[in-house]
């Protein structure tokens, strides 16, 4: 399964326009714990970190290690666009990060799953760049990033979480659960046309 969600911009439409309205928003549903505090029945994991070293794949929470080149692979590969590696590694460094290496790989720090998240630290986080390498999909690697990444920021007593998917994956996101516009809260994101955004590369 192709875990595409977050894109940090608008889609864009096969034949080349710009779509005006942003992706699917969904927040992760925190009815019965609204404090923020952990939350053990929404915080566990479906996989253990020993079932998965077991099975060759180490995880890790912090972008230490992750080789930046080999995510941006990754994310190609997903569809994603490559990124500017420079950029990539500023926003790893504000982010909250867990990502599953493949321990028996020869190449050390290449990631295999990956899922960041981004927001204030205490209040506000949103989820970014959930991938999973393509020969690797079907595994539960996803879920296992995203369990881990709910997971801390629960921890840290984050208690508004939210991402935008693409409609393929929403039911995925919705078994980990998050929901689509809760109490009627609509997702927006800020739009520049193609005009403005020539003229302000020119």
């Amino acid at each position: 399964m192709q875990m595409q969600a977050a894109r940090p911009r608008v889609g864009v439409r096969p034949r080349g326009g710009i779509r005006p309205f942003p992706l699917p928003t969904l927040s992760f549903n925190n009815n019965s714990n609204r404090s923020g505090s952990a939350c053990a029945c929404a915080c566990a994991v479906s996989v253990s970190d020993s079932e998965l070293a077991a099975r060759g794949f180490a995880v890790r929470r912090s972008s230490t290690g992750l080789d930046v080149g080999a995510l941006n692979e990754v994310f190609a590969r997903v569809g994603f666009p490559r990124r500017q590696e420079e950029r990539l590694r500023r926003a790893l460094e504000h982010s909250e990060v867990v990502w599953l290496e493949d321990s028996a790989s020869s190449s050390a720090g290449r990631p295999v799953a990956f899922a960041r998240a981004a927001g204030d630290g205490v209040f506000n986080a949103v989820v970014w760049d959930v991938v999973v390498e393509p020969s690797c999909q079907g595994l539960g690697l996803g879920r296992a990033v995203m369990e881990r990444l709910v997971a801390d920021l629960r921890g840290k007593g984050v208690s508004n979480i939210a991402l935008y998917a693409e409609p393929r994956v929403v039911g995925f996101y919705r078994l980990l659960g998050f929901a689509m516009d809760p109490d009627a809260i609509r997702g927006m994101a800020f739009y520049r046309s193609r005009q403005q955004i020539q003229n302000t590369s020119s």
